[in-house]
């Protein structure tokens, strides 16, 4: 599934948010990589990648499989 948010924060912000909440110190997906613009994690049958994005607002898509909920409340707690 792939969901889509703009927010305020930077490029760096967002890809250390996400790797502090679905990463080995929050639900513990494995970093498979991370770059300038995206980061990709797996783990529990499924995976999260992050790709963001900057204009006037900082565009984050994000595609997951297994974790929709923990993405939907990422995208509400901490992309504001």
């Amino acid at each position: 599934m792939r969901y889509g948010k703009e927010t305020k924060l930077g490029t760096s912000d967002v890809l250390d948010k996400s790797e502090e909440y679905f990463g080995e110190g929050g639900l513990g997906l494995e970093l498979v990589s991370r770059d300038d613009c995206c980061i990709s994690l797996v783990g529990g049958g499924g995976h999260v990648t992050v790709t963001v994005s900057e204009g006037e607002k900082t565009s984050v898509d994000l595609e997951t499989r297994e974790w929709d909920y923990h993405v939907k409340k990422f995208m509400a707690d901490e992309l504001k």
